[in-house]
């Protein structure tokens, strides 16, 4: 009831302030809008069509503007478009006034050409921040770290550190923790806010920061650090180069973004979607084309399938009832596989198998199938008698289920773990690739014994 009255309310206001906006009521409008958190304020952004959009940028200063940006979330491919909705003297300034890890997000979303041209009119000291981090390659520790922090020297006091923050925190992203570094700029221990506080002015800084720093490499793997950051629970991770120069931070917010894309990207290749960014604002056309790979790539799968079954078209011929089973002989077998497939996806990428936990999973993963082969396999012995009264057909069916249920158990976590071997994203192997691919299997087995055994089938 509260949250149906909360979003009434939402709604409400929404519209309110959409209506201040067409009535072109400036300073009503400016009052109300910027007392909204931004993350509201951002959800209205979203809401608003071109005319509407177009009357928000004359209200609003670039630096309000990079408030909403940086809290804004749209389709990778519409950063362009309403990019150029604005002034590019008001989209470069806006742009200045972001994050830079948040400018370097949208900027490459862009032509070279574009980004060339905003970097030419924006603030020279921004544009050279965003230059080095445009530098780095996607999705490495690089390219989501900020140069916006505070750094303190190991040889100076307290007092003067404390004056160093001061004047510095305002454009730095976080101040909870603030790095320490030598004379070379190489990384040298980390102090919290906290211990700054409380300890004496005239103490030096070596004497009460923390020595034991825990940082990553500019080239290491986002997923990677998202991982140190949930194990160690940072606020902020500094990163440096190989010679353990510092040269940014990693802030939370920023994990938490690497976090849901990753999981994202996951999900949808477990879907068997090539692109994760396949929404319900696509049209149909466009949704066809980011899901028919996949598709394609599991019609041949499939074709090799009915290929199979047809190869035991005289023992099909010979004893009908055999077709009876498939459905149920395929189905538990792509259930079994999808399920060992996202026990391993999921160890793998939260880091919990490692190189010799693998031999252990796959030794788990053969006793569960053993296990749920053999329960499955004496249900169905017992069901089919019941309703053929044929304890031969029952037998066979149900020792097909026992070993298709190993095998397929088998084959959905040694598949991600050979994957994960050849440097290949194990969430490829997708639940529908692991079904149809276990399909293949179950087909084999089943019809294999069946015609092993056929002289003993009514």
């Amino acid at each position: 009831m509260t949250d149906s009255i909360e979003k009434e309310e939402k709604a409400w206001f929404a519209e309110h302030l959409l209506s201040l906006l067409e009535k072109n009521e400036i300073d009503a409008f400016r009052e109300e809008f910027l007392h909204m958190h931004t993350y509201d304020q951002a959800q209205f952004f979203e809401e608003l069509d071109e005319p509407s959009r177009f009357a928000l940028y004359e209200m609003l200063s670039p630096e309000e503007m990079a408030d909403i940006f940086e809290n804004v979330e749209i389709r990778e491919e519409d950063y362009q478009e309403i990019l150029s909705e604005m002034h590019p003297n008001f989209a470069a300034d806006m742009l200045s006034e972001m994050s830079a890890d948040d400018a370097v997000d949208v900027l490459n979303e862009l032509d070279k050409e574009q980004v060339a041209s905003y970097l030419t009119i924006m603030d020279e000291e921004a544009a050279d921040e965003i230059k080095e981090l445009l530098h780095y390659e996607e999705y490495t520790a690089g390219s989501i770290m900020t140069t916006e922090f505070v750094a303190i020297r190991e040889n100076q006091t307290v007092h003067s550190a404390m004056h160093i923050l001061r004047r510095e925190a305002p454009e730095a992203e976080t101040i909870y923790y603030v790095f320490v570094i030598d004379e070379q700029k190489h990384l040298a221990g980390v102090i919290s806010l906290r211990d700054l506080i409380i300890a004496d002015e005239d103490t030096m800084i070596s004497e009460v920061m923390n020595e034991r720093v825990v940082s990553v490499s500019v080239a290491e793997d986002q997923e990677e650090v998202a991982r140190i950051m949930r194990d160690y629970n940072f606020l902020a991770l500094p990163v440096v180069d190989f010679q353990q120069h510092l040269l940014g931070i990693i802030t939370v917010d920023d994990v938490m973004d690497v976090l849901d894309e990753e999981a994202s990207d996951d999900y949808s290749k477990l879907a068997g979607i090539s692109d994760v960014d396949d929404t319900i604002d696509h049209n149909p056309l466009v949704a066809a084309k980011k899901r028919l790979p996949w598709l394609i790539i599991l019609l041949f799968l499939g074709m090799m399938t009915a290929s199979l079954i047809g190869r035991f078209e005289d023992t099909l011929n010979q004893v009908a009832i055999l077709a009876v089973f498939i459905p149920l002989i395929g189905g538990m077998a792509g259930n079994t596989g999808t399920q060992a497939l996202a026990v391993a996806v999921r160890g793998l990428a939260t880091g919990e198998i490692e190189e010799e936990s693998k031999i252990k999973l796959l030794i788990r993963e053969a006793a569960t199938g053993m296990i749920t082969g053999a329960s499955c396999g004496l249900l169905v012995v017992l069901i089919v008698y019941i309703w053929q009264g044929d304890l031969i057909l029952g037998a066979l069916v149900g020792v097909s289920v026992f070993s298709t249920l190993i095998v397929a158990t088998l084959a959905g976590a040694f598949i991600p773990l050979l994957m994960h071997r050849f440097k290949i994203d194990p969430a490829v192997a997708s639940g529908p690739f692991i079904t149809t691919i276990n399909d293949l299997i179950s087909i084999l087995i089943y019809f294999g014994l069946a015609t092993t055994f056929m002289s003993y089938l009514k």
